[in-house]
């Protein structure tokens, strides 16, 4: 009699258990829903995925990871429909030699943040890696080169995931601040946060030239990941190879294809428009990602390391483009 008691009670929560689990997938997909409406922007996006995965737990995380990343490429190959080849090629030109010099200068005083913080060397240079170049990106390209073990590889991902989190918010907030132009919020935004989701997610909620600006210059820098990785497998010694970002190809073809077909204007300004919005549903689905589990996992000097580079990183770079050293 007792046993069959048990029986049902564990079933009757088990059946608790699944039904809450059926309500959080409801309305988690209601608010991904939501997101697609022009009234959410980026950063209610980001703050409801958080929120909603911090106290309820994302009841979707695989699909959420694998989503994010092919919605962030597609509307990444989208907004390339919204700018000239032209606007593209001389942004990137511009932005070469200040890149260059930042992610040399961002590896030193990261790697050397490291050994003052007794950082693991690994740990280390991944987060040095993904802050100075184009965050997890960055980090997945160069863990099989220097052969970093998946603990090292995840504190360095949730380091800077953490950080991409608190850049969308901080970035838009202290450019009103400081009065930034869009010009010059986009050149902050494309040189000084790590992740292209969270550049063009600040560049976005800041107006439509910041994100113009603020994506090709990330994307100018995230081509820096292949010599880098190159470089380092080189000097490890290591056969692993390196690949170019796909979606950065796409959106160069978008912007060729803009300036060639210009008669189809109405076409590109509605695939921009829809890659802008897709980006709001980008954004839920990676604050969804930033769990309770990922914030214990990081350690405190490799936050302290990542939180002291990114300040350093982030500060010098807003004094040169309001002295007017980066324009």
């Amino acid at each position: 009699m007792i046993w069959s008691l048990w029986v049902i009670l564990l079933r009757s929560i088990k059946a608790l258990l699944v039904q809450d689990l059926q309500w959080k997938k409801i309305l988690f997909c209601s608010l991904l829903l939501l997101c697609l409406l022009p009234l959410v922007n980026t950063a209610y996006a980001l703050i409801a995925g958080i929120l909603f995965s911090l106290f309820l737990g994302n009841p979707l995380p695989s699909e959420s990871s694998h989503w994010s990343k092919v919605l962030l490429q597609i509307s990444v190959v989208g907004l390339g429909f919204g700018q000239s080849l032209g606007a593209v090629w001389e942004v990137g030109k511009s932005s070469v030699f200040y890149t260059l010099i930042g992610i040399c200068l961002t590896l030193l005083v990261g790697m050397t943040l490291g050994r003052f913080l007794r950082t693991e060397k690994n740990t280390s240079l991944l987060i040095s890696f993904g802050t100075a170049i184009c965050g997890g990106s960055a980090i997945a390209a160069m863990a099989p080169t220097i052969k970093a073990h998946d603990d090292e590889t995840a504190l360095a991902l949730a380091t800077v995931f953490t950080l991409n989190a608190v850049a969308l918010l901080l970035f838009p907030f202290v450019g009103h601040l400081l009065h930034l132009s869009q010009h010059q919020f986009g050149l902050w935004a494309g040189l000084a946060i790590h992740d292209t989701s969270s550049v063009v997610g600040a560049a976005s909620h800041y107006g439509a030239e910041a994100l113009s600006i603020g994506t090709t210059v990330k994307l100018s820098r995230a081509i820096w990941i292949v010599p880098f990785v190159l470089g380092v497998g080189w000097f490890a010694k290591s056969n692993q190879k390196v690949k170019i970002p796909l979606f950065i190809v796409g959106f160069i073809v978008a912007a060729a294809l803009r300036s060639v077909l210009p008669q189809f204007t109405g076409l590109w300004h509605l695939l921009t428009s829809i890659s802008r919005q897709a980006l709001v549903v980008t954004l839920f689905l990676i604050g969804s990602g930033l769990s309770k589990e990922v914030l214990q996992r990081v350690g405190v000097r490799p936050m302290a390391q990542g939180v002291m580079l990114w300040l350093l990183a982030g500060g010098a770079t807003l004094e040169a483009i309001l002295r007017g050293w980066i324009s």
